[in-house]
């Protein structure tokens, strides 16, 4: 566990690589960019077992203990990404409303420059902590604050993650997850790319 300037931790295989490829042939389809909602998605049986057990009480217990932050009883807010487009990446911290984020990843290998997950001293995409290519099985999570700047560089393609976010509140949770879901139905209108 990194301490400074923000907690974090990288743990290259959260999965084994066995369980991580079953998940991965589970992983829903998803033909356009953007976060979208589990329920927006037709994931396969190994995927929706490993999103029940993310979601589990013991799961919440270990990143808790892991990032000394109590998040019993905070809602989770589960999404999915599939695909890269350019303006993806910008640096940012996370809002106000996530507690904590953990990023896990579903690539069969990662030979790109861009896409990899930078954590950042500041807004410079330069200021590099920790690169983190988005490898199979591979978990990144960190704790939000004001210096949790991170980012990566442009990637456009498939780049496959479920993002597991602590609320601050319920409310939070589903403010979010209506904005990821309108745009979910928005890109199969117009069959955006």
């Amino acid at each position: 566990m990194a301490t400074e300037p923000f907690k974090y931790t990288v743990v290259p295989a959260f999965l084994n690589t066995d369980e991580a490829q079953a998940v991965r042939r589970d992983f829903p389809e998803i033909e356009h960019a953007g976060l979208y909602p589990v329920e927006a998605t037709s994931p396969g049986p190994k995927f929706q077992a490993l999103i029940h057990e993310l979601t589990s009480p013991r799961v919440t217990a270990a990143f808790s203990e892991k990032f000394d932050v109590d998040l019993t009883n905070r809602p989770t807010m589960i999404t999915l990404r599939g695909r890269c487009q350019v303006k993806d990446g910008r640096i940012h911290t996370d809002s106000e409303a996530k507690l904590l984020t953990a990023l896990l990843y579903f690539n069969d290998g990662w030979e790109a420059g861009g896409g990899r997950l930078r954590l950042l001293r500041s807004d410079d995409i330069n200021d590099v902590i920790a690169e983190v290519p988005p490898n199979l099985g591979t978990l990144i999570a960190f704790k939000r604050s004001d210096k949790s700047f991170h980012g990566h560089e442009p990637y456009v393609g498939v780049r496959r993650y479920v993002m597991i976010n602590w609320m601050t509140s319920g409310l939070a949770a589903q403010r979010e997850l209506m904005r990821h879901k309108l745009s979910a139905q928005t890109k199969k209108v117009l069959n955006y790319a």
